[in-house]
């Protein structure tokens, strides 16, 4: 491969933000519709997706939680873990870790100089490159496995051309229909496709319209197929400041005792449970080994061990400021369910979402008594924070418009008193501007 005359690092993520097509950025027009480029690129890296174990997650909402969760874990235990998890909020490199670790700027520098030919040939997207990159850096440093979260769907996925020891589905919401389909059926239909031959699946969530696909997919597959939710109960019973302590049972017997989690949501209940269910199977297939010691101090100290971000994260506490990423309407459900439980005088919402999200289904959710901060999120494909207003204030939401999003929480924290709390959310893209 012809070396070419090396970016800056600031230049590299430019050429990689600017110069291809990137969903983050620019919405469908980036969706690619088959494995060809990912597998091409592949092929000229030396297919580094068969050197190293993984455990691969789909879902609408939870995956990221999950994978953090699992990761943890897996490092408790004293493996060296890769985790690849999309989008990024602040550093392109929180995509690409190992124990916690970003990759490097030097080798996301060395890696687009080495094959920006081999890119130039088969003119991948961002997020195909991004998946080659993380995937040849595992293998390179031989992490023992690697927990790879998809981005959008899962059959078309390029991170689908692992063979994983598990496969993990989260559960199924409206998200992307554009691309997955207008049903709960069609759209499990294509989070199935990480489902492969002999290869055991924990589905996280038992939901009536999806089930049938995945028995199905399971069956045909060969692989062993369990609901977290049909094993596992996980019940909290408080919350620390930055935390939450469970009560576990497994097929109705008291398993897990005062389990501390560090994430602080009881909509992390879900994920808890699709996450121990999925460290059962491990250990049953003897994919990997860990105690009930590991599991306990890996998740009670997700953040340390993985630098998770974004999800519910306690920004400040006087007034109360929380950020989170929940961004379709099954994620947005339950964090402002979670909302409903802290107790606060007023509520003042710093919003924003893309151009291309289906805001008859957020609208309806979002609390009517709230004021509201509309900003644009600080991508193109963010929505103008005045048309955001004018269709919430159609659907009954009452709030001003701002040129940004760091305005709008000042705006809020200007507005807010000790005794309210200030929620910023609707978009990934958001979040990331305060966190």
């Amino acid at each position: 491969m012809t070396e070419t005359p090396k970016r800056t690092y600031e230049q590299t993520l430019s050429y990689l933000f600017h110069q291809l097509p990137m969903f983050q950025r620019i919405g469908p027009a980036a969706f690619k519709k088959d494995l060809g480029n990912i597998l091409a690129l592949s092929e000229a890296l030396g297919i580094p997706h068969q050197q190293f174990r993984s455990i691969h997650l789909a879902g609408t909402n939870g995956k990221g939680s999950s994978a953090h969760m699992l990761a943890a874990v897996l490092q408790a235990a004293g493996y060296k873990v890769g985790l690849y998890t999309s989008p990024h909020y602040r550093d392109f490199r929180e995509r690409i870790k190992i124990n916690g670790e970003y990759i490097s700027e030097t080798k996301v520098v060395n890696f687009v100089a080495r094959y920006e030919d081999l890119f130039q040939q088969i003119q991948p997207s961002f997020f195909e490159i991004t998946v080659a990159m993380a995937f040849t850096h595992f293998a390179e440093e031989k992490v023992d496995i690697a927990v790879v979260e998809t981005g959008l769907g899962g059959r078309l996925d390029s991170t689908n051309i692992l063979q994983p020891e598990l496969s993990i589905i989260t559960n199924i919401s409206f998200d992307h229909q554009q691309f997955l389909g207008d049903t709960l059926e069609k759209i499990a239909g294509e989070k199935a496709g990480i489902i492969k031959a002999r290869t055991p699946v924990v589905i996280g969530e038992t939901q009536a319209e999806t089930q049938a696909v995945f028995k199905g997919k399971a069956e045909a597959c060969s692989a062993p197929i369990s609901f977290a939710d049909q094993e596992i109960k996980a019940s909290p019973i408080r919350h620390t400041l930055s935390s939450t302590v469970f009560d576990v049972w497994h097929k109705g017997e008291l398993w897990l005792q005062e389990l501390e989690v560090d994430v602080r949501a009881n909509y992390q209940s879900l994920n808890l449970q699709t996450l121990l269910q999925s460290l059962l199977v491990i250990k049953e297939a003897e994919i990997l080994s860990w105690d009930e010691s590991t599991l306990r101090a890996g998740l009670k100290e997700i953040r340390k061990l993985t630098r998770f971000i974004g999800r519910w994260q306690i920004l400040s506490q006087k007034p109360l400021t929380i950020a989170d990423s929940a961004h379709n309407e099954g994620g947005l459900t339950t964090s402002l369910e979670q909302l409903k439980e802290i107790p606060f005088e007023r509520l003042h919402m710093v919003f924003g979402t893309v151009s291309d999200k289906e805001l008859d289904k957020v609208f309806p959710l979002l609390p009517k008594s709230a004021t509201y901060y509309f900003a644009k999120a600080d991508v193109p494909r963010g929505m103008p924070a005045h048309q955001l207003q004018e269709l919430a204030e159609q659907a009954g939401l009452s709030g001003k418009s701002y040129a940004s999003v760091p305005e709008a929480l000042a705006a809020a924290q200007a507005e807010a008193t000790t005794r309210d709390v200030i929620f910023i959310g609707g978009s990934i893209f958001v979040v990331a501007e305060v966190v």
